[in-house]
């Protein structure tokens, strides 16, 4: 006899696409005969993260989009009332919460909802995800918390599920950390990594219609998340791969990088395609080509077949002109870089990122030979910076040719190396939850003050785009007060006439908006 399972998922529109990890865990759940749903607060009206800024959701990419075209629309009713309504009549006998970190208080705020329904009815509470794997004694604190998920989900959450089914104690299942009756808190060990060529193809029936359409360079497509692996075998300090890796070492004897086979990767992707409509694939590994060249040859076999527009992220240095060649052929639309920072010096130093300069710089001549557009990411505002450092990744992306360049402020997120570092030079407490992209700069450092990480982060498009000799005016127009928005908006307005450019595929698209510029966020949205 199976249980039923209400999977939370906090969201904000404008951030996260379907969450593979609960499409999963779900068709799992229902694969050993337990009832699943889920409340996902993605198109609600939320006082929370971007929309308690007052953007709206189209000013999130550079290239304007129209939801109306999909017939997507926000909800207008009450996520408090459409939560209880669902938990009073779906009656779960578990709730699990997945969250990142900067949705973390938002999934607060639909546990606190809950907590009469929860208290009535005993009803037990796991937290998952990368927040609560790298954060669990925090999340533990919540009242309605009784147990969080360590590392991988799968097989805790179906042992879980079954002892909960059975009448079992659930307090020995690997990779949970149970509050126990007395106060204190059993962390069992984790499980040895799962065999992802095992997992059950996404449920996606648990999510609304709409919620599988994304903005792509202005279009709107429907869209799906895929794994062709899972881990990074490269060591970025600002990310929680090397820390996965860590935690995956230590307690289960390695194996968290690995590689999905391209025969599974195939049968998922002719049943996204031909049975749910798929439109464009979204391949979500942190990096693609993290691949020798008998799997890159069996990718670009495969996919042959399938011949969808896809998106891809990646380094520059695992770029090779036969790679970009052979994708383009099979339907690579778009790659977002992660380029980071431009002072090589602390580039190595601080993020562990060893590529050259002109190494990226010649790299990246080669998605546009192949018609392949490209995002650049970079970061400002990581510890020990200057804004005279900060200014090399804009010398830095000024010699590149990409179709968007966007920087975002650092987040010393959990489970990242660099947050340690933020920890030890007494910049974050410990305890401190961060959020990213609907935050201001948070590290106040002397050499590099919040408001001069603002005041690049407005206006680092112009200085990219821009002649230097405008350098003095865009200093100007960097002030957050009246004289320096009023600059701001003249050199927006330069900035259009010289620059903007509609995308290839999307030739009405129209001028992006002020706040477009300011918060200078990648395609995809």
């Amino acid at each position: 006899m199976g249980i039923k399972v209400l999977f939370l998922y906090p969201n904000t529109f404008g951030m996260n696409m379907v969450p593979p990890a609960i499409a999963f865990l779900s068709a799992l759940l229902k694969g050993e005969g337990h009832q699943v749903e889920l409340f996902d607060s993605t198109y609600y009206d939320l006082s929370y993260g971007v929309n308690s800024e007052g953007i709206k959701a189209e000013q999130l990419n550079v290239v304007p989009f129209d939801l109306a075209s999909r017939g997507i629309r926000m909800k207008t009713s009450d996520w408090r009332e459409d939560l209880c309504a669902q938990a009073k009549r779906f009656s779960p006998d578990l709730v699990a919460i997945s969250s990142t970190e900067d949705m973390w208080e938002l999934g607060v705020m639909l546990l606190d909802c809950l907590g009469d329904y929860l208290t009535q009815n005993s009803t037990p509470v796991i937290a998952g995800g990368v927040f609560p794997t790298f954060a669990p004694d925090l999340v533990l604190r919540h009242p309605k918390i009784d147990m969080v998920c360590v590392g991988e989900g799968e097989n805790a959450l179906v042992d879980l599920c079954e002892r909960l089914a059975t009448g079992k104690s659930y307090d020995s299942v690997t990779n949970l950390w149970v509050k126990m009756p007395n106060g204190s808190v059993k962390k069992n060990p984790i499980s040895s990594p799962v065999d992802i060529n095992e997992n059950p193809t996404i449920d996606l029936s648990l999510f609304d219609e709409q919620r599988l359409y994304r903005p792509m360079a202005g279009r709107i497509y429907k869209m799906y998340p895929i794994e062709t692996h899972r881990g990074c075998p490269f060591t970025c300090r600002f990310c929680n791969s090397p820390d996965q890796m860590k935690l995956y070492d230590k307690e289960a004897g390695g194996g968290f990088f690995r590689k999905k086979s391209m025969e599974v990767v195939y049968k998922e992707l002719k049943y996204l395609k031909e049975t749910l409509g798929c439109e464009y694939n979204y391949f979500w590994a942190d990096t693609f080509l993290a691949m020798n060249n008998k799997e890159f040859d069996e990718f670009c076999e495969m996919y042959s077949d399938i011949k969808l527009p896809f998106w891809m992220q990646t380094r520059a240095e695992t770029v090779t002109d036969d790679k970009l060649r052979r994708l383009a052929e099979v339907g690579l639309h778009r790659i977002s870089f992660g380029i980071e920072h431009g002072d090589e010096e602390f580039r190595k130093r601080m993020l562990d990122r060893r590529w050259k300069n002109d190494l990226i710089i010649e790299a990246l001549k080669i998605p546009h030979r192949y018609d392949i557009q490209f995002s650049l990411n970079n970061i400002t505002g990581f510890p020990e910076e200057t804004r005279e450092l900060a200014m090399q990744t804009v010398e830095l992306n000024r010699q590149i040719e990409a179709d968007n360049a966007n920087i975002y402020s650092f987040v010393p997120f959990h489970g990242t190396p660099l947050r340690k570092v933020c920890e030890d030079k007494g910049l974050i407490d410990s305890n401190a939850i961060v959020k990213a992209l609907t935050d201001r700069p948070m590290l106040e450092m002397p050499q590099y003050p919040i408001s001069e990480i603002a005041g690049l982060k407005k206006c680092f498009i112009l200085y990219v785009k821009l002649p230097k000799d405008r350098w003095d005016r865009i200093r100007l127009a960097e002030e957050d007060s009246v004289k320096g928005n009023k600059i701001f908006e003249e050199l927006k307005d330069e900035f259009m006439d010289k620059y903007f450019v509609p995308p290839r595929d999307n030739p009405n698209a129209e001028f992006p908006s002020t706040a477009d510029l300011e918060y200078g966020l990648a395609n995809p949205a």
